[in-house]
């Protein structure tokens, strides 16, 4: 249950290629671009957009998002299978109204904590593994240091203005799972029940 729960947004818990200890973390020119990224990521308050998922499979899935750093986040997936998952109090909760199954794990044992800690550092407890910069484009791939059985995400930005537009997720099988979004908008802070399942309550 927990891979299909958190495959929903590429989030498996064990997904992600195995790094050893002695993974590289890039520097010297990587560097001002790493600084530039920390520096957004932990300016960003909270954002609302769309999303659109691919799944390994092919498969895609629409929602509404919201990011509201640090520690909270909340996917709408869009009907006939309004599945849910939010972040929020340390936990990702996910819930599946079809099956009427509800799944939590600490948010710290998922790649999308690197995204919502507190304070965004790209070296120490996360390593970066990878740095590129296509035309238009930012990409940065992480793990936590010495944790890579928790999985593996690249974060995808634009350049002009820089804002957080997708992250890929990849398995021990290949696998990719892709979130990307679009339609961003500043928002003001949403309430704290916007971010947690209540068993019995019905997501709006």
């Amino acid at each position: 249950m927990l891979r299909i729960a958190f495959v929903a947004l590429g989030l498996v818990l064990g997904a992600g290629p195995v790094y050893s200890a002695a993974t590289p973390t890039p520097s010297g020119a990587n560097s001002a671009v790493l600084t530039k990224v920390a520096d957004y990521l932990n300016g960003l308050k909270t954002i609302t957009a769309k999303f659109m998922q691919v799944g390994p499979d092919g498969s895609v899935r629409t929602g509404q998002a919201i990011v509201q750093r640090p520690g909270k986040m909340r996917f709408q997936y869009d009907k006939p299978n309004a599945q849910l998952l939010v972040a929020g109090f340390g936990l990702l909760v996910y819930h599946d109204p079809q099956l009427d199954q509800t799944t939590n794990i600490p948010l710290a044992s998922t790649p999308l904590g690197i995204l919502l800690d507190k304070t965004v550092r790209l070296s120490g407890k996360v390593t970066v593994t990878k740095v590129s910069q296509p035309p238009g484009e930012v990409q940065v791939s992480l793990i936590r240091t010495g944790k890579a059985q928790q999985g593996h995400i690249t974060l995808i930005f634009s350049t002009d203005p820089m804002e957080l537009r997708q992250w890929r997720v990849t398995d021990t099988q290949g696998q990719l799972t892709q979130v990307t979004l679009y339609d961003l908008h500043s928002a003001k802070p949403f309430p704290n029940k916007d971010f947690e399942y209540i068993q019995g309550i019905t997501p709006n």
